[in-house]
């Protein structure tokens, strides 16, 4: 297997919330990331989708969420993604832990992991998100309007709750070319080839706990980098050959998708790099507006009018 021939990395990840504001005051005031792109549900257009991630929003940066005004909460299980991770400085994780406990919110930790220290903390919404001290990043501004803390740089990781890793463990290290990093605590980490970041997913085998529940609080869906087209259709043949099924390629506006559900239940996505996010705003402006395909562009008067307003939190 070729370089060429392996899945980078993480894309985005996307996940449901029950309040838009509140989603947005916590990952742009709280996490300091930056609001992206403001959007909305392709397939439920009366719902924001809301991307954030670093400045640029480059793949391997994003957390996304569909905010759905009466979602009851659900309850992360086998089937589904249990935590996502971000990676922060490795010396910023005392002033990240400062900053928290000033501002009083509640965490956990540090913690460590595969070597790693580690904070946990929940979004408003109850969704476990984890900051990882990664080595060798250097320290940056938030790309949102946080207070000055070293910023959030990417995604580090995410962790799948199956009942059974076997058959998900064999996707990931014979068709997408992750391999085996290591085992802890029953955890079984997995990582991309290349050192691309966002590059990590830890297997958590859970044969005993309830089946997850979809609802606000969890994840939807978790998506993989394809460099282009023509490789998310080759992705696309492979996968379909394994026996899997597999959607069309579906346009997203800002990068085409496929999607399928992994041997352990997890739907997965892969993503494609381009086009990127500011095919309809400047850098400078990114999800400042709301955004539409053109497909949805005539019925923007009905779909603003459903859609709750936002206030952006300023600096």
């Amino acid at each position: 297997m070729t370089e060429h021939d392996t899945i980078p990395g993480l894309h985005h990840v996307t996940a449901i919330a029950a309040g838009a504001q509140a989603n947005l005051d916590f990952y742009t005031g709280v996490l300091g990331l930056r609001l992206v792109k403001r959007t909305v549900n392709f397939d439920a257009p009366d719902t924001y989708h809301l991307y954030y991630g670093d400045t640029e929003g480059s793949p391997g940066s994003l957390l996304t969420f569909f905010p759905f005004a009466d979602a009851a909460p659900g309850r992360a299980g086998p089937g589904m993604i249990e935590t996502t991770a971000f990676a922060i400085p490795e010396a910023a994780l005392d002033s990240w832990m400062g900053r928290l406990a000033d501002d009083g919110y509640q965490f956990d930790g540090p913690a460590s992991r595969f070597g790693e220290r580690l904070l946990s903390l929940r979004d408003p919404d109850g969704l476990t998100v984890e900051l990882i001290a990664e080595a060798g990043l250097e320290a940056a501004g938030a790309a949102g309007p946080a207070p000055a803390v070293p910023a959030i740089r990417h995604l580090h990781a995410v962790a799948l709750c199956v009942e059974a890793p076997e058959r998900t463990a064999r996707l990931l290290t014979e068709t997408f070319g992750y391999v085996a990093a290591g085992e802890e605590a029953g955890r079984r980490r997995f990582r991309a080839q290349g050192g691309a970041r966002a590059s990590v997913l830890d297997l958590l085998p859970q044969p005993d706990r309830m089946r997850g529940r979809m609802g606000a609080g969890t994840v939807h869906h978790v998506a993989f980098r394809a460099r282009d087209e023509r490789e998310q259709l080759a992705w696309r043949k492979d996968i379909v050959a394994l026996g899997f099924d597999v959607t069309p390629v579906l346009d997203r506006q800002y990068f085409k998708s496929i999607y399928f559900r992994e041997p352990g239940g997890v739907l997965f996505e892969i993503a494609t790099d381009p086009p990127g996010f500011a095919i309809d705003e400047g850098p400078a402006s990114l999800g400042t507006a709301l955004k539409l395909p053109p497909w949805l562009e005539p019925q923007r008067a009905e779909i603003q009018r459903r859609l709750p307003p936002l206030r952006p939190r300023r600096e």
